[in-house]
């Protein structure tokens, strides 16, 4: 899709979540995306441009055929000979057809095809990784600015908290219960969380600005929330993994990124792309063989058919010093692709290794840091409490909101971590289904 189409599509797709949602769905964010990816749009022009080529190349190899047309007409004789009365006497025309084929080239043709071919599935593969890059990055956009709104209310909440310590604090400073110092304390507590509300609020400006230039949109609507309640079975499962079920799962996922990575798979296609220039680079010394075949009519004065000719000719290539500099250059690369290709082996297994264990990191935080927000929060009423009742300091219930404020905040990186995790996983595997994905992690 050229830009000015994928532009088109935004308007029109934008227009209609205007009239008829109130909030944009991750799945739209995607669609968005892709639509609106420059890069995704290269390689669709990349893999057209191939196409073009690969069809040149199938046109090269057909028979080469000619038609020509001569008229000749004398204007005046040489010196001696006698005069040309009507220079339309002298008048004559034909025609000419031609037809090449080269009938051996040494199994040139055939190498070049199979390297072509493999030219144009790696350009597929690139283009399939690009296209799931673009869902990563949509779903971590989407995923930031959730979270930085999440963080953002949380601070909210800190910040009401706080003024309302402060309220009671001068109500207890001006009736002489509290010194000077517990009301300062109360105060600079209070102005922290406001810069810290601040600085949320502009993190929430920036994740939400950097999700409408990756979706090409003036305006971010309200995005849907997440309903964690979907992946609560997935994230109680990978929290308390046990390492038998981690070394099942890995060898799992293994055997399907393996089989379905872009950027592993293109390794492999670099090394048997190697090894047909190899080959091609052998046949430099095998001989061609050409075949030639060509005929005519006369058109006037004498209207008939000329004589038809056919020649064959055979090219023997002699240099044999450069043929075999060019099949050690091509024999050099093939070594270098192979070892590119076990090193990118190497690196997808520990692409994965991270991924996976990152993801069971987030998912066991995600349960831990539940936990602790539900103790933190308990902890918290009880310090309020006690402060009505001139039970507590203020130093003890800015303990207790900071305590609450690190756990809410906690649990939403966690969170918002694991389902980045996810989608991580999601692009090393080239994975269509989402669901398909949670069924693997949950070894169905």
């Amino acid at each position: 899709m050229n830009m000015k189409i994928a532009s088109a599509f935004c308007l029109v797709f934008f227009a209609g979540l205007c009239a008829h949602a109130q909030s944009l769905t991750l799945e739209q964010a995607r669609t968005l995306a892709l639509a609106n990816s420059r890069s995704l749009a290269r390689h669709g022009q990349a893999l057209r441009s191939i196409a073009l080529d690969e069809r040149a190349r199938v046109y090269q190899n057909l028979p080469s055929l000619s038609l020509g047309a001569s008229g000749s007409m004398g204007l005046w004789s040489q010196a001696g000979a006698p005069a040309i009365e009507n220079p339309l006497d002298t008048f004559s025309a034909g025609a000419s057809f031609g037809v090449s084929q080269r009938i051996f080239d040494g199994g040139r043709t055939s190498i070049q095809k199979a390297i072509n071919e493999i030219a144009s599935q790696s350009a597929r593969l690139e283009a399939m990784a690009e296209f799931f890059n673009v869902i990563d990055s949509a779903d971590n956009a989407f995923y930031a600015v959730l979270e930085a709104e999440a963080t953002l209310e949380a601070e909210i909440s800190s910040l009401e908290v706080a003024r309302a310590t402060l309220s009671i604090a001068e109500i207890r400073l001006s009736t002489g219960m509290i010194n000077q110092g517990e009301h300062l304390r109360a105060l600079a507590d209070m102005v922290a969380r406001e810069n810290a509300m601040n600085q949320a609020r502009r993190n929430v400006a920036l994740q939400a600005a950097r999700l409408r230039s990756l979706l090409g949109l003036s305006h971010l609507p309200p995005l849907e929330p997440v309903d964690f309640a979907r992946y609560e079975a997935l994230i109680e499962r990978l929290g308390n993994i046990s390492d038998e079920d981690a070394d099942a799962l890995l060898a799992r996922l293994w055997q399907l990124i393996a089989a379905s990575n872009p950027a592993y798979a293109q390794a492999g296609l670099s090394t048997r792309r190697a090894e047909r220039n190899l080959s091609m680079a052998l046949r430099g010394y095998a001989p061609t063989l050409s075949a030639s075949f060509s005929t005519g009519l006369n058109l006037y004065p004498e209207f008939g058919a000329r004589g038809g000719s056919l020649s064959i000719s055979a090219s023997i290539p002699i240099d044999f010093w450069t043929i075999a500099n060019g099949v050690d250059r091509s024999r050099i690369a093939l070594e270098s692709s192979m070892m590119d290709y076990a090193g990118a082996s190497v690196s997808l297994e520990l692409d994965l290794q991270s991924a996976l264990l990152n993801l069971f990191g987030f998912a066991g935080s995600a349960l831990h840091t539940r936990l602790s927000l539900s103790y933190s929060e308990r902890h918290f009423e009880f310090v309020e409490e006690r402060y009505r009742l001139f039970q507590s300091s203020i130093a003890e219930l800015n303990e207790a909101a900071t305590i609450l404020i690190n756990s809410r905040n906690n649990n939403i990186r966690a969170s918002y971590g694991f389902l980045q995790g996810l989608s991580r996983l999601r692009a090393l595997g080239s994975i269509d289904d989402p669901d398909r994905l949670i069924d693997i992690l949950m070894m169905r």
